[in-house]
Parts: C-alpha cells; structure tokens; sequence
C-alpha cells in the first residue's frame, strides 16, 4: 500500500516581541492552540494550494484534448473513457487507503469540469446527463433536460409499481434474480471465505416503497436468498432509489444514513460489519455487466424522483 508522508515540520520558535503589538501578533497561535497545531495547518494550506495548481494544469489538459478530438471528428464525450478513468482512480485510491466514496466524488467533480469546458451541459455525472449545445431537436431528450423531466414525470413512482410488481414477478422468480445477482457480486468474497464467520447469519432488506423484503442467509461459501423469508438478523430500510444509489456507489452509506433516507434495524453490530465489508470490496471486482446495470438504473431512478420532485438536475 503507497502511504503519504508529509515533510518533517520545523517549528520556528515565536520571535521575541514586546508591546502590544507583539502580544496582538502571539495571540492567534494561541488561541488555535499550539504552535504544532499552527504549523499543520500551515501545510494543510500548502496541500490545498497543490490541489488547485494541478486542478488547473488538468483543466489546460482538457482544452488541449478538445482541440484534437475536433481535428479528428470525435464526440466531445466518451463514456468507456470516463468508465476507464474512473476505475483507474477507484484502483489507485484503494492503494492510496481513500475511501471508494471520496475517490468517486472527485473524479465525477473533475469530469464534470472537463464537460462545462467543452461545452456541454453537465449534471456533474460521469456517463449522462449532458448534452452538447448542437444537440439536435429530432434527437432523445438528454437526461436532466427540460424535455427529459416531462418524459420521466409521466412515469409512475416506486410506489405505485408495488402491486403490479408482486402480480408479475411471484416470489419463486424474484428468489432466483436476487440470488443470482448478489452471488455475481459477492463471488470473490465467498470464494475467499471472508464470510465465513458470517455463516448462518440473517441479512434482511427491504424496499419501502415498493413493499418488497427479503433475507439473505449466508451459508458455506454460498448465500440463499427467502423472500418474504424468515425474521431477519440485521435489516437495511430505504426506498428502491436510495439503495441503488447504495448498491451502486453513486452515494456514500454514511450520507444516506446520516439523511435517514437508510436505516439499520436490529443487529447493528451485524449491519456494520457487512457494511464495512462490502465497502472494503473494490468496485473494479464486481462483474462489469453488473455495475453498468446498477449505475445506470441508479441514475435513472435519481433523475426520475428529481423529476417527480419537480426538481430537475439542471
């Protein structure tokens, strides 16, 4: 694992000043604390300033690389290159110990300043949400457009698809997708038997809104899915929007539970523990057919309560 050192801090002793004006100059290290203190901050600043030089080094980059995808006659976007770019910061920030979140935010925060200099409409999202200014009339509404919003308002919320979900897809068919699906995802971590202290435990989930729960039961080197299932151990409550954007790591688990858009209920101790597991597991494992359908599903189920909230990411 590559580690960060900081350069070692000399910590110049307080000139030798009377007066009032020597006390006025003393009193801010002070009151922050000790001179230790003030000389982190000192580089924290440093770092800081590092962040933006490179922030804009990258920006002349980006100009650079519009000029010569006109010359060529390329798309002003690619989304493989931004799948690309971020998995390889998802790679190198896991080697770095930065949290999956943090990295991902960054790299959408800068791909979103590569789209505003080209042009482009952005919604700060990596693979949609912006649309080039000679985007044409006849063409499909650019999600996060005025035309876009209209289309998803027209459909039905979570809610309202409950009942006729349970009419056509019966409990038997559910069981399987759900259990095939999260042994696609959870693959590596069985056949590496990191669960295998889990095992016997009782994973519930359940989507509020469209009134589904099921519980995963982890066994040896395999899980089984119950759906209604039996009580569960440790529970995780949300909407089917904010647990695709959990599954699909387009938002951090602290935020959703800190909104109380998730809760955890019964075993916490449980609950944190395969938590924290599963945001240890590197998103580049996951199989990649798996990821697009989460984040893209992820993003058009954001972008239609948006729409339905009658607020549109602009």
């Amino acid at each position: 694992m590559h580690t960060v050192e900081l350069p070692p801090t000399r910590i110049e002793p307080p000139a030798q000043t009377s007066g009032r004006a020597g006390a006025a100059r003393a009193r801010p290290v002070a009151a922050t604390g000790s001179a230790e203190l003030h000389a982190m901050r000192c580089l924290i600043d440093r770092v800081d300033e590092m962040f933006l030089v490179l922030l804009a080094g990258r920006r002349q980059l980006v100009r650079r690389a519009m000029a010569l995808k006109q010359r060529a006659g390329l798309p002003a976007r690619n989304p493989e290159r931004e799948r690309q770019v971020h998995d390889r910061a998802q790679a190198f920030g896991a080697k770095l110990a930065l949290p999956n979140g943090v990295t991902r935010q960054l790299m959408e925060l800068l791909i979103g300043d590569a789209c505003a200099l080209q042009g482009l409409s952005s919604s700060g999202e990596p693979t949609m949400g912006c649309s080039s200014s000679l985007h044409e009339s006849g063409s499909p509404p650019v999600p996060g457009s005025p035309r876009a919003g209209k289309f998803l308002r027209l459909l039905p919320p979570p809610v309202r698809l409950s009942t006729p979900l349970r009419w056509t897809l019966p409990a038997p068919l559910l069981r399987v997708l759900l259990r095939s699906m999260t042994l696609r995802v959870m693959a590596g971590p069985l056949a590496a038997g990191r669960l295998d202290d889990l095992q016997g435990r009782r994973l519930g989930v359940e989507v509020t809104d469209l009134k589904l729960r099921w519980v995963v039961v982890i066994g040896t080197r395999d899980l089984h899915v119950q759906v209604p299932g039996a009580e569960a151990e440790s529970t995780v409550r949300g909407s089917a929007t904010d647990l695709l954007l959990l599954a699909s790591r387009l938002e951090d688990a602290d935020t959703l539970f800190f909104q109380r858009r998730l809760q955890l209920v019964g075993d916490t101790e449980l609950g944190l523990l395969v938590r924290n597991l599963l945001d240890q597991l590197p998103w580049e494992t996951i199989p990649l057919d798996v990821r697009v359908l989460l984040n893209r599903g992820a993003r058009f189920a954001r972008l239609a309560r948006a729409a339905h909230q009658g607020e549109m990411i602009a």
